[in-house]
């Protein structure tokens, strides 16, 4: 008889709670942190309140040298060089700085303002206060902010990862252009391909989506609060407000989106995020392909010395790779999809939901090119094990039934006797069996073909049965 234990498990109540070591709540700033810590530096909140210093800074020293109010000097090169180190020395004591403004302002923009303001008595502005955020209401500043953010992002990380990842398969598309595969379409034995011209399909269809991407237009407005210039117009009335706000959205680096409400529109933030979630889907797609290559033995991987593979079978090296991608893919998709829908609603001229939605941005794209870094780091575990490829095309002689009864059709077109009914005649021969390569030739002797023709069948095998595969991989395949 075994002894019960004398003690009762701890409840919950009784651990040490772990938020406040600082533990984070999430995968991407805990396990994944090193995989996304790149975006950090554009998509955090810290990056927004950074970028929005800049908009407000640059947005100050434009209307200063332009002179659009009475009273206002060009300013010197040593102000406007104070002025952008207000971005440049962001740093941890500035975030808390300015967390501790918020808490008072309980406005993140407003708080912002004050952080800029503070720092012009000792550039020699300090009469010059009421110049910071002028005529803006607080969409002026985050739709520029948030749209430096994700072009940079997507720009200096994403679209990196991406190429990154898509090389790897071009690179296998390339050495495996001439590798006889046998296709599989609807999961049964079909005409043969090669490996790499499997893996230029991908590397084609990813290519297009990151074309789109990279021609992506970040939009970006300053026109007040419901997108009419009132209050500038009201201050500078002689003052070309909308050539002022085109010129100073494209000294961002973006481009200018002259009709708006309240706020920027969205529809770029929409157009971009259902491209990277189309990119994503075709990835996905390409992760189970592999997956399922994995399983029957096309590829073998590389062992990680040291690494386990299942925690109780030895022999096991899991793909886990390629699962972990599939899993941040549909993350990312999810996020990327439910952003595209709701940024591009806003009620009557001004909503705060996409308020909340614009802070995970750097979630979506996160679980994204966390994807990426695992496809990436996958295929160079993977070897092409073509001995298996080989034995696999030779078990099934019978998928060269296409090429007998398609020359057979082209011998009755040329008047050859005897080659009625081809594809009823292959469909007898092929289908629910098995075909040799005696029996397949011995079949091809018996048709009366025309010498070149039978010629050609008899030297056909299922590994040569490969079109123009191999072409097709090294034309397209690269990018």
């Amino acid at each position: 008889m075994t002894s019960q234990p004398s003690a009762t498990p701890a409840s919950t109540a009784d651990r040490q709670p772990l938020g406040a070591a600082g533990i984070a709540l999430g995968p991407l700033d805990g396990r994944y942190r090193s995989a996304v810590e790149p975006l950090v530096d554009h998509l955090s909140e810290a990056a927004l309140n950074r970028n929005r210093i800049h908009v407000e800074v640059e947005w100050f020293v434009h209307l200063a040298e332009g002179r659009v109010l009475p009273g206002l000097e060009p300013l010197t090169d040593e102000q406007k060089a104070g002025l952008r180190a207000i971005v440049t020395d962001f740093d941890a004591d500035s975030v808390a700085e300015l967390a501790e403004t918020e808490r008072v302002t309980v406005h993140d923009v407003k708080a912002v303002e004050y952080f800029i303001a503070a720092r012009l008595e000792g550039l020699g502005l300090a009469h010059l206060k009421p110049l910071v955020h002028f005529a803006c209401t607080s969409e002026d500043i985050n739709n520029l902010a948030y749209a430096v953010g994700v072009r940079d992002a997507v720009e200096q990380v994403w679209l990196p990862a991406a190429r990154a990842a898509v090389d790897t398969i071009s690179a296998m598309a390339a050495t495996a252009a001439e590798t006889p595969m046998l296709s599989r379409t609807h999961g049964q034995p079909a005409t043969p391909t090669t490996l790499g011209k499997e893996m230029a399909v991908f590397v084609h269809r990813l290519g297009r989506q990151i074309a789109r991407v990279e021609r992506t237009e970040y939009l970006g407005k300053i026109n007040g609060a419901t997108g009419t210039y009132a209050a500038h117009l009201c201050a500078a009335p002689d003052a070309d407000w909308p050539a002022l706000s085109r010129s100073f959205v494209e000294h961002l680096g973006l481009t200018w989106n002259p009709l708006t409400t309240q706020i920027e529109s969205h529809d770029w933030q929409a157009e971009l995020y259902a491209d990277v979630s189309r990119f994503n889907r075709i990835l996905h797609g390409f992760c189970v392909d592999v997956w399922s290559y994995i399983s029957i033995g096309y590829f073998a991987q590389i062992p990680v010395a040291g690494a386990t593979g299942s925690s109780t079978m030895p022999h096991k090296v899991n793909p886990i790779r390629f699962e972990n991608a599939e899993a941040n893919l549909e993350l990312s998709c999810a996020l990327l999809d439910s952003l595209g829908a709701t940024l591009i609603e806003s009620r009557w001229q001004r909503d705060l939901t996409d308020s909340t939605s614009q802070r995970n941005i750097g979630v979506a794209l996160g679980h994204s090119v966390l994807a990426l870094t695992n496809v990436t780091k996958g295929m160079g575990q993977l070897q092409v094990a073509e001995p298996v490829l080989a034995e696999d095309l030779d078990h099934n002689w019978e998928v060269l039934g296409e090429a007998v009864q398609t020359v057979m059709r082209a011998e009755a077109i040329a008047g050859v006797e005897g080659m009625d009914n081809p594809y009823e005649r292959l469909k007898e021969l092929t289908r629910g069996q098995r075909v040799d390569a005696a029996r397949m030739r011995e079949f091809v002797q018996g048709l009366g073909l025309s010498d070149d023709a039978e010629t050609r069948l008899l030297a056909l095998t299922p590994a040569a049965y490969t079109g123009l595969a191999a072409r097709l991989a090294a034309e397209f395949g690269g990018r």
